[in-house]
C-alpha cells in the first residue's frame, strides 16, 4: 500500500511532534477535516513572484499576504492576493500583478483583477488590510509594500480607485518605512476606521550578506539593518488620514514590526495593538484614552506584561501574531510565531495586563521548535465552541538545508484542537495537505462556500498559494453572523459577542488584523457543537454606540446580519 508520504515528509512531520500511525491514518482516510483544493477545481491560478536573485535581497522572502473579503457584498467571500513588482533592486521582465478573484458561488473563482483595477504593479507589494473606512458598506483594500503602499477605495460597482496621494498615505508619508503587516480599527472610538501599519526595518539593499558554507549570497537577518518605527493614522472623516503616532510610545519604540492584531486586552472598551518584532522586542500598546491634551494616550507594556521577550530575557524573531478568548474566561489571550530555535508563544491573560506564556502546555512549544511561524489564526474550525489553532510555517532562508540538518526550508502547517481546555496537535489526522511542505507566509480564514465551516488560504513564497476546504464538524450547528454598525464603525469592529447554548455561555470580541500581512472574512461563525439552539446571543456594540442588544429565537446553520439597532435578517 502507498500512502504518499515521502521519507523527508514523514521525517519532518515527526520532527513536529507528529505520531507516524496518525500520519498514516491521514494520508488513508477519503474525508480529510482540511482538503487542499486544486487549482484546476478552483480557478485560482495566480503565482506569487519572489523575484528570487543571487543576490539574495530580504524582501524577496518576506511575502506574500493574502485576504478573504466580499468585495461586492453578495454574501458570498472573495480572495485577493498579493504579488511583488518594481524596486529599487528589482525590474520584472513582465508587469506582474495583485489577484481579486470573485467568488463563484459553485466553488470555483474567476479572476476580476484588470476590471476591478486593483492590479498592482507600482510597488514590491507585501499583505493587505481589508475595511469599510469611510462607512459606505464597501470593503477597502491597504495593500503594502516594499515601497509605496496603496489604499483601494471600493467604488461599489465592482471596481476599485487607487487614492493613496489622495487619503495622505503616499509615498513621501512612508518614505523610510517598509509597510508589512497593517490593521484598521477604531482607537478613539469615534466610529471611524483607524490605520495601524507596521514597519520594518531601515532597509538598504546595498548591504549583503554572504559567504556562508556554500560561498553564496543569503538572505541577511534581520538585526543587520536598524529598526524604525510603526505608523498609526487617524480617520479624518473626509477620506484622508492624518499621522497620529508622533510624540507617542508608538513612535518612540523603534521595531521591526511584521505583525499586528488590535485587542482589547483589558476589558476597558478601549482597542489595544499587540505588535511583533523580528529580532527586536515585541511591543504592547495599551490604549489609555484621551489624556488632558485631548490626543489618545498610548503606553507600551510588553516588558511588564511578559510579553516582549522570551522567558530567558532573549528577543526573538515575531512574525505572525493573533489574539482570542483562547479559554472562554472573557479575557483576550495574545500568540506570536518565532523563528526555528525559538518555539512559539501562547500568552494567556493574567487579567491584570500580565500574561503567561503557556504554550509548553499546550503542546505549542513542543511542536515548533524546529519551525519558523507566519500566518495564524484561532478560530473554532470544528464548530464545537472552543476555539482551535491553524499555523503555517516555512523557514525565510531558502539554503537553511544545505548546513542545517534538522531544519527545513519548506516546512508542513500545524493544526491544533482544543480539548478540555488544552490545544492538541491534530496535524496528522487534519488530512494530506499536513504532511506537505511549503515556503507558507500569509494566512487568511473564512467560509468561502457558506457552509458554516471556515476555510482557509494560505500565501506562499514564489508559489502558488493553498485553498483549504473545511470538512470538519458536519454533525455540529452553527450560527454565522455579520455585524453591521450604525452608530459604531460600519465593520463593529470591537463589538462584544456572547452566546448561550447548551448551558455554556460562550464570548468573543470582534478583534481585527492578526495573523501576518492578511486579513480574514469579517463574518462571525458561532459554534455550538451538537446542541440544536442558542438559547441567546448578546452582541454590544463598540463606541461612540455601547448599545446593547439580546437575540432569542435565532435560527441554527445558516448566516443571519445583524444591523445596529435592529433584528437580525
Amino acid at each position: 500500500m502507498r500512502f504518499g508520504v515521502t521519507r523527508r515528509e514523514w521525517l519532518a512531520v515527526a520532527g513536529a511532534g507528529l505520531g507516524a500511525a496518525r500520519l498514516l491514518r491521514a494520508t488513508a482516510g477519503s474525508a480529510p477535516m482540511f482538503e487542499e483544493i486544486p487549482p484546476d477545481v478552483s480557478g485560482i491560478r495566480w503565482v506569487h513572484t519572489n523575484a528570487l536573485s543571487p543576490s539574495r535581497y530580504l524582501p524577496e522572502t518576506m511575502g506574500p499576504g493574502c485576504a478573504f473579503f466580499d468585495y461586492d457584498n453578495d454574501g458570498w467571500t472573495d480572495i485577493f492576493l498579493v504579488n511583488s513588482g518594481p524596486s529599487d533592486f528589482y525590474t520584472p521582465p513582465s508587469p506582474l500583478k495583485n489577484a481579486l478573484y470573485k467568488n463563484n458561488r459553485d466553488g470555483t473563482f474567476t479572476d476580476v483583477t484588470d476590471k476591478a483595477g486593483v492590479a498592482g504593479g507600482v510597488s514590491f507589494g507585501m499583505g493587505v488590510a481589508a475595511g469599510d473606512y469611510d462607512n459606505d458598506g464597501f470593503a477597502d483594500l491597504f495593500v503594502t509594500a516594499y515601497g509605496r503602499p496603496t489604499l483601494y477605495h471600493n467604488n461599489g460597482d465592482g471596481t476599485f480607485t487607487d487614492v493613496t496621494e489622495k487619503a495622505g498615505l503616499g509615498a513621501k508619508t512612508f518614505e523610510g518605512h517598509w509597510s508589512t503587516s497593517a490593521v484598521w480599527f477604531d482607537y478613539d472610538n469615534d466610529g471611524k476606521l483607524d490605520l495601524f501599519v507596521c514597519s520594518f526595518v531601515d532597509y538598504n539593499k546595498s548591504v549583503s550578506c554572504g559567504d556562508n558554507q556554500l560561498g553564496r549570497h543569503f538572505y541577511c537577518i534581520p538585526r543587520v539593518f536598524k529598526p524604525t518605527s510603526s505608523l498609526l493614522f487617524h480617520n479624518n472623516g473626509d477620506g484622508t488620514f492624518t499621522l497620529t503616532s508622533q510624540g507617542t510610545d508608538i513612535e518612540k519604540s523603534l521595531g521591526k514590526g511584521l505583525g499586528v492584531v488590535a485587542t482589547d486586552i483589558n476589558n476597558d472598551g478601549r482597542m489595544d495593538l499587540f505588535v511583533a518584532n523580528d529580532t527586536v522586542q515585541n511591543y504592547l500598546y495599551v490604549n489609555r484614552g484621551k489624556g488632558a491634551n485631548g490626543k489618545t494616550k498610548w503606553e507600551e507594556i510588553a516588558l511588564a506584561a511578559q510579553v516582549g521577550f522570551s522567558e530567558n530575557g532573549q528577543a526573538r524573531s515575531g512574525m505572525g501574531v493573533d489574539a482570542a478568548d483562547v479559554f472562554n474566561n472573557g479575557w483576550q489571550d495574545l500568540f506570536v510565531a518565532n523563528v526555528d530555535q525559538e518555539m512559539y508563544s501562547l500568552y494567556k491573560n493574567n487579567k491584570d495586563e500580565s500574561f503567561t506564556d503557556v504554550a509548553h502546555q499546550n503542546s505549542v512549544a513542543q511542536a515548533t521548535r524546529l519551525m519558523s511561524g507566519w500566518g495564524l489564526r484561532f478560530f473554532d474550525y470544528d464548530n464545537d465552541g472552543a476555539v482551535d489553532l491553524l499555523l503555517a510555517n516555512g523557514h525565510p532562508d531558502d539554503m537553511i538545508e544545505n548546513y542545517s540538518r534538522q531544519v527545513r526550508y519548506k516546512e508542513p502547517l500545524l493544526l491544533f484542537h482544543q480539548e478540555n481546555g488544552k490545544l492538541r496537535n491534530v496535524s496528522a489526522d487534519a488530512g494530506p495537505v499536513f504532511a506537505k511542505m511549503f515556503p507558507a507566509r500569509g494566512l487568511a480564514i473564512g467560509d468561502y462556500n457558506n457552509d458554516g465551516r471556515v476555510d482557509a488560504i494560505v500565501g506562499n513564497n514564489g508559489g502558488p498559494p493553498v485553498l483549504l476546504k473545511n470538512n470538519t464538524g458536519q454533525s455540529n450547528h452553527w450560527l454565522g453572523i455579520k455585524l453591521e454598525g450604525v452608530k459604531c464603525n460600519r465593520d463593529a469592529v470591537g463589538a462584544r459577542i456572547a452566546w448561550f447554548a447548551g448551558g455554556v455561555k460562550h464570548t468573543r470580541l470582534k478583534n481585527n488584523g492578526g495573523s501576518y500581512l492578511s486579513s480574514h472574512d469579517v463574518r462571525e461563525v458561532l459554534g455550538i457543537g451538537r446542541t440544536e439552539k442558542i438559547d441567546w446571543l448578546e452582541v454590544e456594540w463598540p463606541q461612540p454606540s455601547g448599545a446593547k442588544q439580546r437575540f432569542t429565537n435565532l435560527p441554527i446553520d445558516r448566516y443571519v446580519t445583524i444591523v445596529e439597532g435592529k433584528q437580525p435578517s
